[in-house]
């Protein structure tokens, strides 16, 4: 008998997902929700995404936004709750990682907000805690 192990058979596109099933999967995994638009103009403005896609369909992603050069953020790394723990955060990761290597420009400054618990990920990544030093804020138009 070949057992398959979730997750195993997911493909990866360096692509970002459509907008709809953004939306659905930032809802499924108990995110913030975003406008339709928003996510429109967001997603087209990407500098890096990834994608990746199962037999459900999207089964998780992350993306890069900022301005190519000073600065960049590290945003939506994102698993559905059913493939949560079966190294897919980890393999979205990489996929930034490989971009920001192969093509951040020296002194690059890059951002991410973590979620508890993922913080643990990122920092396996090397990115570190702000604090002290300074704290991460934000603004959200209602």
């Amino acid at each position: 008998m070949n057992e398959r192990t979730p997750g195993a058979e997911v493909k990866i596109i360096r692509v970002a997902p459509e907008v709809n099933d953004y939306l659905r999967l930032r809802e499924q995994a108990g995110m913030s929700p975003r406008s339709a638009e928003g996510a429109a103009t967001g997603l087209a403005n990407s500098i890096f995404a990834v994608s990746l896609h199962d037999a459900s369909g999207l089964a998780g992603m992350g993306r890069i936004v900022g301005d190519g050069g000073c600065f960049l953020q590290v945003v939506d790394i994102i698993v559905r709750p059913d493939l949560q723990g079966k190294g897919l955060g980890k393999r979205i990761m990489g996929e930034i990682m490989g971009f920001l290597e192969g093509h951040a420009l020296p002194l690059t400054y890059v951002s991410l907000i973590a979620d508890v618990p993922a913080d643990p990920l990122y920092r396996s990544f090397g990115f570190e805690y702000t604090a002290p030093g300074g704290l991460g804020m934000y603004w959200r138009k209602q």
